[in-house]
């Protein structure tokens, strides 16, 4: 009975904490600038600039870049959760809601719930620029729903972890220099712009083992063969075990500071 009426109260807590963050999103639009701008203005640039020298053309190109453009995307949208913790934290909002009855958990996973729409914005931005470049899937719509749920996923695991590194940093200046750097890092040494084998040998074991490859490459074979594949579960069990690891630690930061 405890543990229901503890379940019951830190979903309200949660639901209370994201519907706040909700609101405090929708009241600053400039929150979505970099989840419309700059998908479009990357797929716009990589598309015309690099298609024909890499792919022979733009429509060629755009299978390839479409995912690479998502899954940056979804980087960029999951490393300002952190930035976003960093200023709340500066702000003293976070010493209010502690002094108040909820669960410890409550401001963090409600600041990353509302931060889920950000994260659908930028999926939508992303692909819908990839179709109107004349980007056309060779599965249904169901399946380009499906890769946009992942990806969506990704992100929202991922921004536990910049949530981590927001809580640990000393300023928000900080936290958006180290998330910056980790975004392109990540997004220009995988497979998200150019095949794996066009890469040097270093290249390529670096490409192997960053994790964005998998995710990006997981995308590609759902879009090719219409199925779910072991790839994308892969991706799916990681991204859980993002979660399962770093909401504890980003709750231990929370109470350390």
């Amino acid at each position: 009975m405890e543990m229901q009426t503890y379940k019951r109260h830190l979903g309200m807590n949660i639901a209370t904490m994201a519907y706040r963050n909700l609101l405090k999103t929708i009241h600053n639009p400039d929150r979505f600038m970099d989840v419309i701008i700059q998908p479009i203005m990357f797929m716009l640039m990589f598309g015309y600039l690099f298609g024909g020298a890499i792919a022979g053309g733009v429509k060629a190109y755009l299978p390839t870049i479409v995912p690479g453009i998502l899954i940056q995307t979804m980087l960029s949208a999951a490393s300002g959760s952190g930035a976003q913790i960093r200023e709340d934290l500066d702000s003293g909002v976070f010493d209010r809601f502690k002094s108040l009855p909820m669960a410890h958990i409550a401001p963090l996973a409600g600041q990353l719930f509302a931060d889920s729409l950000r994260l659908l914005i930028a999926a939508m931005t992303s692909l819908a620029t990839g179709y109107v470049m004349g980007w056309r899937p060779a599965v249904g719509v169901g399946w380009v729903v499906v890769i946009g749920l992942l990806a969506i996923f990704s992100g929202w695991a991922l921004s536990w972890l910049f949530a981590l590194l927001g809580l640990l940093a000393k300023s928000a200046g900080a936290v958006q220099s180290v998330s910056l750097m980790t975004m392109l890092v990540l997004s220009f040494m995988s497979n998200a712009f150019v095949p794996l084998h066009s890469l040097t040998k270093p290249l390529q074991v670096i490409a192997r083992l960053n994790p964005v490859t998998y995710v990006i490459t997981a995308i590609r074979q759902i879009l090719v063969t219409g199925s779910w594949t072991s790839e994308a579960l892969l991706v799916l069990l990681v991204d859980v075990g993002i979660v399962v690891v770093c909401a504890p630690l980003a709750v231990w930061a929370y109470d350390r500071n």
